[in-house]
């Protein structure tokens, strides 16, 4: 997968941006964009792509949760299910192009 600078560039913007809108009085050096702006808006952007892709593979049947201590969900690979391995390399394959 080939970096495009001009739109790594317009995702920085957009990242430092969208801290600003949350926190607008926020300020800090370079070093704390970098460290704590930057890293706090790909957790949050994560966390929600992270949470999608759970509930789809669940909704796959390639993981099942469980409840676990203190309500807490686990989530563990499904033993009955679709073959975890067939479906790794058809999203390798899906990334590759």
């Amino acid at each position: 997968m080939r970096s495009d600078p001009a739109r790594d560039q317009r995702e920085a913007c957009y990242q430092i941006l969208a801290y600003l809108a949350d926190n607008p009085s926020a300020g800090d050096t370079f070093e704390g964009i970098l460290e704590w702006w930057l890293l706090h808006q790909r957790i949050k952007f994560e966390a929600r792509v992270v949470s999608e892709a759970v509930a789809k593979l669940v909704a796959d049947g390639l993981i099942v949760e469980q409840k676990g201590p203190g309500s807490r969900t686990i989530y563990r690979a499904n033993q009955n299910g679709a073959s975890i391995q067939n479906t790794l390399n058809q999203l390798r394959a899906s990334l590759d192009d």
